[in-house]
């Protein structure tokens, strides 16, 4: 079995302001980190563009009018003042959730023993009506939806270790009793939630703030201490991860203090519960980071994790 990586150049034509951390060179650096020799097995797949529908599992058909509408023809306009659009950023967006889509339909296939994501705009700012965070549209939050409908699962767990709260992801899943969400992030810090009362509207939220300037040794102990054994208790039958990697120490947006180790210790103890409860299966999505060396660094170490696991 081997992990795929999903991507599109699409996604290279979402385009931000001048100085915008959430740029086309992120990607850009991720490929060349991935094109190392120790990548080379890696199942490259495109992704591809959603349907509507699959946006909708979601989403009101009002927010996907609203963003169509949005598109400029030319030039780059703000719909918020972190969150911008550009004319190819509604396909790359689509990409973004097809990738996802796609990604769960070959783990739950059996095609791939897990996949990674790797696409942009991120989703897991994005509420049910409310582009915000860079985010348009719910990535990883769709996905679970589909394996839910699509795939018919009941346990799907999602796991979010951005140094952001994915407050979008929390607020979509909020009433599906199928679900469990987890987030660990730095408090305080944008987007002012994910506090530990936020559980959810049947016991399946879970938030586990972080201080600033804490390093790797509080997020291992909290994982090891609150997380993993929630997760298994909950037995998921897939595993679904908001990889952001601006928790690392050399990001510009945040104040924690992980390493590429952390973040290798983290997927190694997340794909043990997937081994242990879903025969592997993990679907891994991109969001944030942005100190684009560290970035590159940390989603090849991710990455290196998956292979090694998927067997």
């Amino acid at each position: 079995m081997s992990t795929a990586f999903l991507t599109h150049p699409d996604c290279t034509n979402h385009i931000t302001p001048n100085g915008h951390p959430e740029q086309v060179a992120r990607l850009e650096h991720i490929y060349r980190a991935l094109s190392a020799p120790g990548f080379t097995t890696l199942d490259r797949r495109e992704a591809p563009e959603c349907e509507d529908a699959d946006i909708l599992l979601c989403h009101p058909q009002s927010h996907l009018n609203a963003i169509t509408a949005a598109v400029p023809s030319q030039g780059v306009v703000a719909l918020d003042g972190d969150t911008h659009m550009s004319p190819g950023s509604l396909q790359a967006a689509r990409r973004a959730v097809g990738g996802c889509i796609a990604a769960v339909d070959a783990v739950m296939a059996g095609e791939v023993g897990n996949a990674f994501v790797a696409c942009r705009p991120p989703g897991h700012h994005a509420e049910q009506s409310t582009p915000m965070g860079f985010c348009l549209f719910g990535n990883a939050a769709i996905a679970a939806r589909h394996a839910m409908e699509r795939h018919g699962l009941s346990r799907v767990a999602v796991v979010d270790f951005d140094v952001h709260h994915g407050n979008g992801t929390q607020a979509l899943l909020w009433d599906e009793p199928r679900s469990l969400f987890i987030g660990s992030h730095q408090n305080p810090l944008w987007p002012g939630t994910g506090m530990p009362e936020e559980t959810g509207a049947h016991n399946n939220v879970q938030n586990w703030p972080l201080p600033p300037h804490s390093d790797g040794r509080l997020m291992r102990a909290t994982y090891e201490a609150e997380v993993l054994p929630a997760l298994e208790r909950f037995e998921p039958e897939l595993l679904i991860v908001s990889a952001g990697f601006d928790a690392h120490a050399d990001d510009p947006l945040a104040q924690l203090e992980w390493t590429e180790s952390d973040f290798v210790w983290l997927t190694e103890r997340l794909c043990d519960v997937a081994q242990r409860h879903c025969a592997g299966r993990v679907v891994s999505t991109l969001e944030g980071g942005y100190d684009l060396n560290a970035l590159a660094a940390s989603v090849a170490a991710h990455v290196k994790v998956l292979m090694e696991r998927a067997g």
